[in-house]
């Protein structure tokens, strides 16, 4: 028997929460001041390098400013892409979601193509110290490089897809397979508010409770708000009359920019007909 996968709920849009942010605005940082270090090992080396330095010796020193350019732009490049992993691009952003993702991979490519040109370049430097040295720099250039080349990047419109893959897992009580931390505490936000509903909305019809809210409608037939709603019971509640009226469930409703239930549980139950919950 094949097991098919639900489909996961078209709902409000990941969003990065406060933490998250903090985390990536404290990984880039850090990960350009090892970027800074690696082009000022770059910018010595070129220094050192019209100083002729390099031309009869020295080799040693080539080597070790080569290397530490490595190690400082990988390290960069590994904090970036943590970075990106708690607070991505929108994939639809073709230019931004490429440059934020990939940027590892040029600032490492900035930080050695000049000083490796000018290695191979150099007419003046020792045939020995300009082969060794070149070699060596072009093997940490493409290992470092590759250490910024993001294969699989995470995205927005991905993230948004586990949280509401999550959030069914947990309505259900399947196993959450699709509850990675970077997305979990929206999606238990999602299902709470769900179970919220059905809880709310129970009457003579519909012992069960209902997975029906009402929310004000977009302006001038949009598909979603520009402006965030709380959701509610049914559409007779006070805040509701006189407004254009759009209803649906509860991933309906964020799908159109609703953020949440209502906070007055008890007061619409009671407009809308329902038990009071105790």
């Amino acid at each position: 028997m094949t097991n098919k996968k639900p489909d996961a709920d078209v709902t409000r849009d990941w969003q990065a929460t406060q933490g998250q942010k903090s985390a990536a605005t404290r990984l880039r940082l850090f990960a350009l001041l090892c970027w800074i270090v690696a082009i000022g090992g770059e910018i010595a080396g070129i220094y050192l390098l019209y100083q002729h330095k390099f031309d009869h010796g020295n080799m040693p020193l080539l080597i070790g400013l080569l290397v530490g350019i490595a190690v400082f732009a990988i390290a960069g490049n590994l904090l970036w892409k943590a970075a990106n992993t708690h607070d991505p691009a929108r994939a639809s952003d073709t230019a931004r979601f490429f440059f934020q993702n990939q940027l590892g991979a040029i600032i490492t490519l900035i930080a050695f193509l000049p000083l490796l040109f000018l290695i191979l370049t150099d007419k003046d430097m020792d045939p020995e110290t300009k082969k060794i040295a070149g070699g060596v720099g072009v093997v940490l250039a493409v290992i470092a490089a590759l250490t910024g080349v993001s294969y699989h990047p995470p995205s927005v419109e991905q993230y948004t897809q586990d949280m509401n893959a999550c959030a069914t897992q947990i309505k259900t009580g399947q196993p959450t397979t699709a509850c990675s931390p970077d997305v979990a505490t929206q999606a238990k936000e999602i299902a709470a508010d769900s179970s919220t509903v059905t809880a709310a909305t129970k009457d003579a019809a519909h012992p069960a409770g209902q997975d029906v809210v009402y929310w004000i409608a977009p302006e001038n037939g949009a598909k979603k708000s520009t402006t965030p709603h709380v959701f509610h019971l049914c559409s007779g509640v006070s805040p509701l009359k006189g407004k254009s009226v759009n209803s649906g469930s509860v991933t309906k409703a964020y799908a159109q920019n609703a953020v949440r239930i209502t906070k007055q549980i008890g007061m619409e139950q009671k407009q809308c007909g329902f038990a009071v919950s105790q």
